[in-house]
This record gives C-alpha cells, structure tokens and sequence, in this order.
C-alpha cells in the first residue's frame, strides 16, 4: 500500500518498508488492546474505574499493582495505621476495597498507600490520585481526598481558533509579588492582559503535579493530579473556562516521555517492581534527566497514559497538548548527541517504534474525545510523518515545534555581528519545513529564559537594561539596536517560521534577567521566578515600546491571515542585507543592515496595484525613529514578464509591512 508522505516527500520511498512497519504497528497494537468494536475512548477509562470513587455515602479505592504481596490504605481516617485497611485482590493485579462508617474517607482527608512486597511495606501516593499536598513542616507529600461538588462550566462547549497564537505561561511564576501564584490570581490578572495582547491560546507548564518545583514541571510525579501549589481543582477549572469565555483556547504541557524517579512521591516502584510502567536496567533510566522511562509497550501503560489524557480533556476541558521531550521517546539515544543529517537516522535500530505507535495512539485518542482538540509536538530531530494523519504514514501531531529557529538566533547573536548576518540563512532556516507538515515559530520559549542562558533582549542590550531604559535617560546605541532587532525578530520568526506562533510570557516587552526557581543557592528566593509586569505598564519605560510592537504584530498578523498560505520569497539581497518576501499577499520588506539606509530601493510585489505600510517598526510609538511615512501609497507596476514592484526608502534595521488595497 502506497501511503500520500511519499506524494509529499519523494526521498522518503527508499524506506517505505520502515512507514508500512509504523502503520503496521499501530493497526497490530490498536487491534490487540482493543479487540472488535471498541473505540479508544471507550478503552481509556482507567481513571473512571481506578483510584477514589464516591458510592452511597462511602468510597471505593481501587490500585493496579501487580507486583506487590498486598496493598493497603492508610490516613487520617483511621490513624495511619499501615495495615488495618488491606485492599481485595480481586485479579489481574487488581486490588480493591470499600470505606463507610467510622472508617470512611472524606474531602480534605490524607491518605497513603501501603504496598507490601517482600517483607517490606513501602509507603506509595495513589497512582491515580487527583491532588497531591506536601506537609509544610514535614515536606512529605501525601494524597489528599477531593470532594468538591461537580463544577458547572458556563462555557461548555470550545472551539480553538484555527491560526494559533500561543502564549506559553507558568501559573507560579505569573504574579509580581515574591511569591507562587494561584489559579485564581491568573484568571483574575494574566488572562486580561493575554487577551489584550492579542493571544487566543495559552500553553499552560507545570500543571501535572511535580515535586520538585524548579523542574518547570518537567518531572511528574501524579499524572492525575492538578498542582496543588496554585489552588483547588475547581479553581484550575474556572481558570479554562475563564478563559473559553475570553475566546483563549488552553493546552496542557503533557509529559509523557518520562517520569520523576522518586519513589515516594511518584510512581516509580508503586508496587515494588521496577517494571510496572518502565523498562529495566539501562533502557529504563534517562542518562541526562535521572527520571525513569515508560515501557510504551506494556498494555497497561498504555492504558494508563492514554487514560492520563482524556481524563485531562473531560475533567478540565483542556483543548490539546503540547507533547514534551518527544525527540527523547522516539530514539533509544533520545536524540542526545545524534546530528540528523540524513534519512538513514529517521529508520534504524536507534528508532524506538513502541514509542512512535503509542503517540499515533494519543493522536487518534485525542481526535476521538475532541475532533477539534490540538496536539503539538516538541520534536528538534525533524521525523518524517510527525504531523501527518496516520492514514497517510504520519504520527497524527497537528504542528511541530520549530526548534531550530531559537537555536538560530541565540547563535546569531552570541558568534556573528550584525553586519554578517547572512539573508539567505535566515530565509533557510525560518521557512524551511517537511511538506503538508506544520510547525509552530517562535524566537525562543521558556528554555531561553532560564537562569544560565539569555533571553534575547538580554543578548542585545545587556547591562544597558538596568541603565537606558527609561525614556528620560540619555540615548543608548545599544538600547536603540535591541529595541529595533528585538521587534525584527520577532516579526520575521512569527511571519516565516510556521504556521502558528508561541511567546513565552513577558518576552513579548522584553522582560529583563532570568528565570531563576527558589532553591538553596539562592536562598530560596522567588526574586527572579516572577514576572515583573509593571515593566510595560510604565509610560516612562521602553519596555512599552516592545509592548505594543507586540500587540500590533499580532492583530497585523490575523487581520491578513498570513498563516493561510506559504512564504514566497520576492527578493534576497546578501550585499545589501535586504529580505523581502510575501504571504498570503502581504509583503514584507526587511532591512536588517546596521549602517545602511537605502533610498528608493526596489520592492517586488506579488502583483500590480497599490500598497500602503500598513506596520513598521520604525514608528514612534514602538521607539522607532518614524522614518517611514505611512501615508504614502505606493504603486506597482510590471516592470518585466512577471515581475512587479515599486521603490521605497528602506531604513536600516527597520521592516515595514505592506497590504494591497482592496
């Protein structure tokens, strides 16, 4: 059978024996969990079976440990006492039991679970545990009994809008006060503020429960619990629906590729084995993060990932997921080290296909539970297929983060000077992608932030951050030049790089310094795990200037729809450091030389007729110098077979953007 990822990609046909063995290990492992008439999502249920359920006025507590002698529940109701309330083993690795009377659970209550193995009781959080709560004194983290009345949505139905504008965020790190901010304290006071700037999705980190707050979230410990530091489950509800109603779709940064090692605290070991989700010895540990990797063929991970995934679409209505550390699951290496400079590293022993089949399983999940929900994955190798259907030899993922682009700037701006800048690498590197297969751009994320790196304002102006960015200060040629390239690049990426773009919050104003989690090294100081948004709300700061380049891109962006149609190129001019090219019928005209300023430069223009700068970077109002006017229109005309255009003057580091007149 002849799938269409070879229609789109002719050098992929010498390995279509390795495309016909991805789809045939989808059809085999779909078939072997499912049997004859079930759907996905009728198997992805563990959550509704597993753990605590309400009945009658008492609960049932149900485990899957299969490895363990017994299982036992333990907590405030009965005194912590390890072994007075033992489970059923009802088969299967099943273990269940019914609380009432004296001995029955209630909200707010603290629970553990017991696991007996071997002589040994082994102190466990509930694998499906819905909220997790460390003890302020003792710092030891147990299961806490959610008992809240249902939550009714007021907007209960969601349609994410079809260009993506993401704005990455983190609910603890939202607030400006030294502290970790709630789920409430966001709703009341960021999604305002996304909204105004023109963003129509968030992208939510460190939701899943983690006991290790300086990890980004990054390594899970509860896979069904929401992050007790930010508020109550229902608070985390209202938050989505808060933001359905503003007309913001939200995704879940989901972590499946690995788990946090922690035996207390996660669930590595839950039942004393070291094989109950992951793989042993070597294949099972990640070298570089120290977490424990997922036995993706195993059945039941799959029943428990998969579960993991509608439960935080039907509980939380959360409209998608951006899939972290993807090029880690789908490569035994992980992709540490491996430079893929050609097809042979996509097919080889080095390929982990359970891991492929099982995101072609979360795909097809995620469309049966929502047809509309989005899914992004966070792959820098550039596997063939990872955003085609599977039907067509694809792994389903609606987009691709596209990694290399931070990659690129950071590099620009650390090895090469301004004048160096190479067009044609940039035009390269921006609009280069697999074909029929979308990505996300985006100039640099949260990664880019983090204490140890720079942001890019940071890379560009540096110290003159803490001394000329007041407007009353004494001019600064490097402030000036991060001000105006910090607005090219942006505009560049988000008009070249994909077809849908993301900001890590506060970096659209160019918030200053770093990322830094309270920890021991720092006294445990929240200082620099903030966001300090009174930076551009302050008319005297240029902060404001970034601001408001930011909200105009963004609504310049929609207005003309840029992400319906590919980039073409209209002229690339290395000598000059000219960059002109068009999408969707607007034309942008970019000059990225620091010294030169050309007068009437020649724009080519998809088309004869008028155009007028609809943006510039260079107005006043985003700190530019106004050397642009923007009432002039222009008209072009043909000045060959084919070709059309006008002249322009077109100052050095400024892009202006151009609309034809209806």
């Amino acid at each position: 059978m002849s799938y269409r990822i070879f229609d789109y990609d002719p050098y992929l046909k010498p390995f279509e024996s390795d495309i016909e063995l991805r789809v045939a290990n989808y059809n085999r492992k779909k078939k072997e969990i499912l049997g004859k008439g079930t759907s996905l999502s009728d198997f992805a249920n563990a959550h509704e079976y597993f753990g605590f359920h309400k009945d009658n006025g008492g609960w049932y507590y149900r485990e899957w440990a299969p490895g363990a002698d017994a299982v036992y529940i333990m907590g405030e109701m009965n005194g912590w006492n390890p072994t007075e309330l033992k489970l059923t083993n009802i088969g299967n690795g099943v273990h269940e039991i019914y609380l009432s009377g004296d001995r029955s659970l209630y909200g707010g209550c603290k629970v553990k679970t017991v696991v007996e193995k071997d002589g040994q009781f082994l102190e466990r959080i509930p694998l499906y545990a819905k909220r997790v709560v460390q003890d302020p004194e003792t710092r030891v983290w147990a299961c806490e009994i959610v008992d809240e009345k249902p939550y009714k949505w007021k907007k209960k139905t969601f349609k994410p809008a079809k260009n993506l504008y993401i704005y990455e965020c983190h609910i603890g790190m939202a607030q400006e006060e030294e502290k970790v901010g709630s789920y409430k304290e966001f709703a009341e006071k960021i999604l305002p503020r996304i909204k105004e700037l023109g963003y129509n999705t968030i992208q939510i980190m460190a939701i899943m429960e983690h006991p290790y707050y300086g990890s980004f979230g990054y390594q899970v410990s509860s896979f069904f619990a929401a992050s007790s530091r930010f508020g109550m489950p229902s608070d985390l509800k209202e938050l989505i629906d808060t933001a359905h109603e503003m007309g913001i779709a939200v995704l879940l940064d989901v972590i499946h590729s690995h788990a946090v090692k922690n035996t207390a605290e996660g669930i590595n070991q839950f039942d004393g084995t070291d094989y109950q989700f992951f793989h042993v010895g070597q294949r099972g540990d990640h070298p570089a993060w120290g977490t424990r990797l997922f036995n993706y063929e195993k059945n039941e991970v799959i029943h428990f990932l998969l579960s993991n995934l509608k439960f935080w679409m039907n509980e939380y209505h959360f409209d998608g997921f951006r899939f972290d550390g993807v090029t880690s699951m789908i490569y035994h290496d992980h992709g540490l080290g491996t430079a893929f400079t050609d097809y042979s590293k996509y097919f080889s022993l080095n390929t982990d296909t359970e891991a492929i089949t099982y995101l072609q399983l979360a795909n097809e999940l995620i469309r049966e539970v929502n047809k509309n929900a989005v899914t992004i994955a966070e792959d820098m190798s550039g596997m063939p297929g990872m955003c085609l259907p599977i039907e067509d030899g694809g792994i389903g993922f609606d987009y691709r983060l596209s990694m290399g682009v931070p990659d690129m700037w950071i590099k620009l701006l650390k090895t090469t000077s301004d004048e160096h800048w190479n067009m044609w690498q940039i035009w390269h590197e921006l609009s280069s992608h697999r074909p029929m297969e979308k990505t996300i751009g985006y100039a640099e994320s949260h990664d880019q932030a983090l204490v140890g790196d720079k942001t890019i304002i940071f890379w560009l102006c540096d110290s003159a951050m803490y001394t000329h960015m007041s407007k009353l200060s004494e001019p600064s040629a490097v402030v000036d030049r991060g001000i105006a390239l910090h607005k090219m690049i942006r505009l560049v990426t988000m008009s070249l790089a994909g077809e849908g773009y993301l900001n890590f919050m506060g970096n659209e104003f160019g918030h200053p310094e770093w990322i830094d989690f309270p920890r021991e090294g720092n006294g445990w100081s929240h200082y620099y795990c903030r966001r300090q948004w009174h930076l551009a709300d302050d008319k005297l700061l240029k902060y404001e200037w970034l601001e408001e380049f930011d909200k105009a891109m963004l609504a310049f962006s929609k207005d003309n729809k840029i992400f319906n149609k590919d980039a073409k190129a209209l002229f690339i001019d290395e000598v000059a450091q000219v960059l002109v090219y068009e999408r969707n019928g607007a034309v942008f005209a970019f000059n990225f030389s620091p010294y030169n300023s050309y007068d009437g430069y020649f724009v080519n223009t998809p088309s004869a007729g008028e155009y007028v700068p609809t943006l510039s970077t260079d107005d006043e109002i985003f700190g530019g110098f106004n050397r642009i006017s923007t009432d002039i229109v222009y008209t072009a005309e043909r000045v060959g077979k084919k070709q059309y255009g006008f002249k322009i003057y077109l100052p050095s580091r400024t892009a202006v953007c151009l609309t034809k007149k209806k």
